[in-house]
């Protein structure tokens, strides 16, 4: 959608208000100027280093599944929890700002998938296409749509999202929950 490009400018000005100290953000005429930032939507945002080659590129990536807060706040929170609280990362620093890439991806709500077994499943994902939550007992992990061009094989892509939510890399075997969303995702120019 033509309306999320400005989304990579909102994040961006979110990080750059913490490494100023001071607002850079006047809330209220963002939603004056850009009505749909007023509703309730969920959103990742990425922040991949412009230097590096794909795929040791990533600098931080932190983003709410279910749309609880209006999308200026989200992308806001994320933005700044992507720079300076992931835990995968240190904080981002001032000279990695200025070579950082801003993605910024609107999730659709998700849906429960329900699938008899793991062929079953490979019909109902769409790669590409679909992002995937991935719950069982207490363990939970996401990837956006877009991880599928690095871990474009279904075997790949899942066995690498149940590491990620700390499980053996074959726990489709134990029937976790899925649930697929898809992502409108907006780059910087």
């Amino acid at each position: 959608m033509q309306e999320f490009k400005i989304l990579p400018k909102l994040a961006r000005l979110s990080i750059l208000e913490e490494f100023e100290g001071k607002k850079l953000i006047n809330k209220d005429e963002w939603i004056r100027e850009y009505p749909f930032l007023a509703e309730n939507r969920a959103t990742f945002v990425t922040l991949k280093l412009k230097d590096k080659p794909r795929g040791s590129n990533l600098r931080g990536c932190i983003g709410s599944i279910l749309p609880y807060r209006p999308l200026i706040d989200d992308v806001v929170a994320n933005a700044k929890a992507a720079a300076f609280e992931d835990p995968r990362f240190p904080p981002l620093t001032p000279e990695e700002f200025n070579r950082v890439k801003i993605e910024v991806s609107v999730l659709s709500v998700p849906e429960k998938v329900e699938y008899e077994d793991i062929d079953d499943l490979r019909k109902k994902i769409r790669p590409g296409v679909d992002g995937v939550i991935l719950q069982l007992a207490n363990h939970q992990a996401t990837f956006l749509p877009s991880v599928w061009e690095e871990l474009p094989a279904f075997e790949l892509f899942f066995a690498h999202l149940c590491m990620k939510a700390g499980l053996p890399g074959d726990c489709l075997k134990y029937h976790p929950t899925i649930y697929r969303y898809q992502a409108i995702e907006v780059e910087e120019d």
